[in-house]
């Protein structure tokens, strides 16, 4: 798991949003992107950490900034999870986890004393040229909103 840092170009990826649309990485050149992924759609951590992104997005589109998020579900459960929380935002399907791989946002994770492979609570901010102004791995799922604007701020 190759991790990413500033200034390294952000891979591309066309990916199913929440509801059965294609989106691109290069349909957000031009703008500053909030990326982030996380482990499993309506799970508390993830549901903390999308409606902090839903709660921000006034300030974040103030700075020029979009948001989407990832994870392995598949795009019914993440149509779901955004109509239960009225996110509004971009959920992709993910779900042979290579943009994830790509992005070092999957790997080697333990819980209960097992070990398996799985998403790595991730978020980059890029910029309008498609590079990686700041990354964060193992990210809080309270501190993505808090970390880019900090960044933004800079």
């Amino acid at each position: 798991m190759a991790k990413l840092e500033t200034g390294s170009k952000a891979p591309a990826f066309t990916l199913t949003d929440q509801h059965g649309k294609k989106v691109k990485l290069s349909a957000f050149k031009g703008q500053k992107l909030l990326l982030y992924f996380y482990p499993k759609a309506d799970t508390p951590g993830c549901t903390t950490q999308a409606c902090s992104i839903r709660d921000a997005r006034d300030d974040l589109a103030a700075a020029g900034v979009a948001a989407i998020g990832i994870s392995p579900d598949p795009p019914l459960r993440q149509e779901k999870f955004d109509t239960k929380h009225g996110l509004g935002f971009p959920l992709l399907a993910d779900e042979d986890h290579k943009v994830a791989d790509a992005y070092g946002a999957w790997g080697e994770k333990s819980m209960y004393g097992r070990t398996y492979e799985g998403i790595i609570r991730s978020s980059f901010l890029i910029d309008e040229k498609g590079k990686i102004v700041q990354a964060w791995y193992k990210v809080s799922p309270k501190k993505t909103v808090a970390n880019a604007q900090a960044a933004l701020e800079g």
